[in-house]
């Protein structure tokens, strides 16, 4: 499964909890942009309205900006493709307090582009800051591990 496009913040901005898969409503165009790589999932989230999940503000630049159709729109809202179970538990698991849905890649699998979402709840400045402090004292002993050895 070859990944096209990554959302790097979220694992920084968001603590992961589950995953999610679903296939993506997409224009033959928008279809070729994204396997050249000319999207962008930063700021983008995942709703769920009236049994529909919809991927929003994420980014699709044209495949070929001068070939492109006048009522284009990069940012338009695109159409999720869940199971009808899975919306379900979706609604039930999101009304908790906190909890947000997150796109973390967009991949091909057999042929079909599949959008990874999650369920997040968000990270405080203390959260991103112990983490930061951690990853540090961590280099620091490798170094000295490694000027002993």
């Amino acid at each position: 499964m070859p990944t096209l496009v990554t959302n790097r913040r979220a694992k920084y901005d968001y603590t992961i909890l589950e995953k999610f898969e679903a296939g993506l409503i997409l224009a033959g165009s928008e279809v070729k942009a994204i396997k050249k790589g000319h999207m962008s999932l930063r700021g983008s989230y995942v709703t769920i309205n009236e049994k529909e999940v919809w991927l929003i503000n994420s980014l699709v630049s044209p495949y070929q900006p001068k070939n492109t159709p006048e009522d284009y729109d990069p940012n338009r809202s695109r159409k999720l493709l869940l199971h009808q179970k899975e919306i379900l538990s979706l609604i039930v698991k999101k009304k908790q307090k906190g909890l947000t849905l997150v796109p973390l890649r967009v991949y091909t699998k057999h042929n079909r582009i599949k959008l990874e979402f999650a369920l997040g709840q968000g990270k405080g400045k203390i959260d991103k800051r112990e983490k930061i402090k951690q990853r540090e004292t961590k280099r620091s002993i490798d170094r000295v591990l490694k000027n002993r050895g």
